[in-house]
């Protein structure tokens, strides 16, 4: 059996995600959430939309146009950073709920700015390439899992060492960055 396609796509989604701006947000998220339920959340959206890209291909950005997504994605992020830094929950126990919030959340959020990216590209370049997306999707996801692994290795690190309201602070204005910068992408082209 060729493995090339898994180890491909592996290492070239593994360079490509380290540092990216989806695992600085699951960092952030892992300094607000519990950090299974980040992984989790975040790795729901990974198998959508590595499987949207495998299986679909290029017909992806036809049904969702790339300046809709930014949008949408500027809007969470917007959002999303605002309620962070105004939310008071400080240190609290967490609730059921909150546990699903952090799911809900890490999934919607990873998958808007992960629909249309460099990524998802790839993975259909990769997929076309290779002819094999079974191997394709597994390289992939195990990239994934190993970048989304070491990401909320981190966020949960940074809650031991930086007070919670500096990382919401942060976190929050970090969120609303990205929600500029992706408005503003989408409005430039």
């Amino acid at each position: 059996m060729n493995l090339t396609s898994l180890i491909a796509s592996f290492v070239l989604v593994a360079v490509a995600e380290l540092g990216d701006k989806t695992q600085f947000a699951v960092i952030t998220l892992s300094s607000r959430f519990k950090a299974l339920s980040v992984f989790s959340g975040a790795m729901l959206a990974f198998l959508l939309t590595t499987g949207i890209a495998v299986a679909i291909g290029d017909a992806l950005t036809i049904v969702l146009p790339t300046f809709w997504i930014r949008i949408a994605a500027a809007a969470i992020f917007l959002v999303f950073g605002i309620y962070t830094i105004i939310s008071r929950k400080g240190e609290e126990q967490v609730k059921t709920g909150e546990v699903r919030n952090a799911v809900f959340s890490s999934f919607s959020l990873i998958t808007l700015m992960e629909l249309g990216d460099k990524t998802q590209f790839a993975v259909i370049a990769l997929s076309a390439e290779y002819k094999l997306p079974l191997l394709v999707f597994l390289g992939v996801m195990l990239a994934f899992a190993l970048i989304t692994g070491i990401g909320v290795t981190a966020g949960t690190a940074l809650t031991r060492f930086v007070p919670l309201k500096y990382i919401q602070l942060g976190s929050g204005l970090v969120f609303i960055l990205f929600g500029i910068i992706f408005l503003v992408s989408a409005v430039l082209g």
